[in-house]
């Protein structure tokens, strides 16, 4: 199958816009819990009435500073419960907000601010309000900078000044489906961040469009979702928008590496995640039996039976044919195993929705197989998110799923996936150019992406258009492939297949910290010790290369492995904050490296 669409079930009115819901909400059950914000260490409520009292709040304070509508204001901070009341009010006024990841350099906050002429920023730390300042007289348009930190809601922003409410429904009101809402910048994994510009009508859409497949995450019973992903991304941002838009209780959490600690407390019934965090979940749980032979052996025995208890439920779960003696196991290791995994993230988290890379077939297999299913989509910022879904109900692991309702997927002559539907972006901020190019003959977005279409328009990812390596010998390697087998070993965190023009397949490997940590006390190595020579370390790794070689042929197989001794982070420039890696980056500073990998005959 070369190409596959689903029609459309619901059309966005044009007067709509995603400051609404807001209003609406407060008007038809104030009561209502829609949000819990994290305030002196406890979680407390925050009605669909008070929200409304704060947005409406700081979009009148917006209105009396001067912003108006279609004006940019950039927004840096952490995910927390600011983030979302400081970018609806910024709608509910008319305007357009800027994410900022609040890991940015000072030139990469000069290019965003500058590019998108944002008269005014938010800035969560002072730390963050100094890199605002550093670069400021750079920045003519910005006129206002306003703290988050040290505020409460009611003291957040710029003073009412004496905006009417009638004033500001009416800016409200003045807004539609086709206005720009956002302009979000591309992570820049090359050259500079892009803008793209999202509109109201492409955040409702994928928010209706997501309704009927994901029905099951956002409008079951006291359904709710912790955010820990940056909303500064667009895939924690429709996240955001479908909670309000839906009824799903939405809470926040600043930090990814401590997510852990929250979860048993919020409880989330349904989790956002990239690929990384299950696999840290799985690793943890990995290593904590670890500890001894037997429970080594029974969480081994464990995985083997969710994995083959998942594959026996095929795409859905209502044809699986299960055997009783695999029933009877799974129910064993749900008692032993299954459910102290869930306990982990909070004991109520049915489904997770996975982005932003593979997750890996067995992986998948093994949390639907411990009750978590994993649900995997794809999409880009210029899809706002969401543009190929699993859903519940077909849920076919090891792809990423079906278009969304009113969306088509085709594959390219040359492999690449190209899509179309009423999520695509309006174009890139400035830059008709880029835009231009975006678009192929038809009007199709060129996604840069590899993959195929199963029999039943099923998309599978299989690498980047601009990452393929072409050997010396003219094979040509798509790297992700390799590099997502290799990431799901415990030991590994990152990893970067090189090769191109070079007589053969070779791999940079960075080593997880915390598993290392761990390996060194298993092994008696002191926490210091320099192990990337170690011959066992070496030949963990090299089990890791063995697995990952079985699914490329021998011309695409890793024929050597270096082991770093830094893990690639968004702190030293190797990552991203969306948590890819800066190939290029890595390849110019490790080229020593990559070098020595092909200094002596394979």
């Amino acid at each position: 199958m070369r190409e596959y669409s689903i029609p459309t079930l619901v059309d966005i009115p044009a007067a709509a816009s995603l400051a609404d819901v807001v209003f609406t909400r407060a008007s038809q059950d104030p009561h209502a819990v829609i949000m819990r914000k994290l305030s002196d260490g406890r979680w407390e409520d925050v009605t669909a009435e008070e929200f409304r009292d704060e947005v409406t709040r700081l979009a009148k304070g917006l209105m009396a500073a001067g912003i108006e509508p279609g004006d940019r204001v950039a927004l840096m901070s952490r995910t927390r419960y600011e983030w979302t009341l400081i970018d609806y009010a910024i709608w509910a006024a008319g305007g357009v907000t800027v994410p900022v990841y609040e890991t940015s350099s000072a030139y990469e906050v000069e290019w965003i601010l500058s590019n998108s002429g944002a008269r005014a920023a938010f800035a969560e730390t002072s730390q963050h309000a100094e890199t605002i300042g550093e670069i400021r007289d750079r920045v003519p348009a910005l006129e206002q900078v306003w703290p988050i930190e040290g505020t409460s809601g009611q003291g957040l922003g710029p003073d009412l000044g004496d905006v009417t409410d009638e004033q500001l429904e009416e800016r409200r009101t003045s807004r539609r489906a086709a206005d720009l809402a956002t302009i979000v910048y591309t992570s820049g994994t090359t050259g500079q961040p892009k803008g793209c510009d999202i509109t109201h009508g492409n955040l409702l859409y994928v928010r209706n469009a997501v309704q009927g497949p994901l029905l099951d995450l956002f409008e079951v019973s006291e359904s709710s979702t912790l955010l820990f992903l940056p909303l500064a991304h667009v895939f924690a941002r429709i996240i955001q928008v479908g909670c309000l838009e839906s009824g799903a209780i939405l809470g926040h959490w600043p930090d990814t590496r401590t997510v852990a600690q929250a979860l048993p407390e919020f409880k989330p019934t349904f989790l956002l995640a990239v690929p990384r965090v299950f696999e840290k979940v799985y690793n943890t749980a990995q290593q904590q039996a670890a500890a001894s032979q037997v429970k080594s052996r029974i969480f081994g025995a464990a995985v083997e039976t969710a994995v083959a208890w998942s594959q026996s439920q095929g795409t859905g779960g209502s044809e699986g044919r299960t055997g009783a003696a695999l029933r009877l196991r799974h129910a064993l290791f749900d008692r032993l195993v299954y459910t102290k995994l869930r306990a982990a993230i909070g004991g109520q988290v049915g489904y997770a929705i996975s982005g932003g890379a593979p997750l890996g077939e067995r992986l998948g297999h093994f949390f639907r197989g411990a009750g978590i299913t994993i649900l995997e989509g794809y999409g880009l910022t210029e899809t706002a998110a969401a543009a190929i879904v699993n859903k519940p109900s077909r849920n076919k692991i090891g792809t990423v799923g079906l278009p969304l309702p009113g969306g088509g997927v085709k594959i390219a002559d040359d492999g690449e996936i190209l899509l179309h539907g009423a999520n695509i972006f309006a174009g890139y901020w400035q830059n008709k150019e880029a835009t231009a190019e975006t678009f192929d003959e038809a009007g199709w977005l060129r996604t840069g992406d590899l993959g195929s279409l199963d029999e039943e328009g099923f998309l599978r990812i299989t690498g980047r258009k601009k990452e393929l390596i072409v050997t010396a010998g003219g094979k040509n390697v798509a790297p992700a492939v390799l590099e997502d087998r290799l990431r799901a070993h415990p030991l590994i965190s990152q990893s970067l297949v090189v090769g191109d023009q070079r007589p053969y397949i070779a791999s940079l490997i960075t080593l997880d910290p915390e598993a290392l940590e761990f390996w060194k006390n298993q092994h008696d190595h002191p926490a210091d010790a320099d192990v990337s020579d170690d011959p066992e370390l070496i030949a963990d790794i090299q089990s890791a290369v063995d697995d990952a070689n079985k699914a490329v042929s021998r011309a695409e197989s890793i024929r050597r492995f270096r082991i770093l001794s830094s893990d690639f982070t968004e702190s030293n420039g190797y990552l991203t904050p969306s948590l890819k890696v800066r190939r290029n980056v890595v390849i110019k500073d490790y080229g020593d490296e990559i070098d020595a990998l092909y200094a002596q005959p394979s």
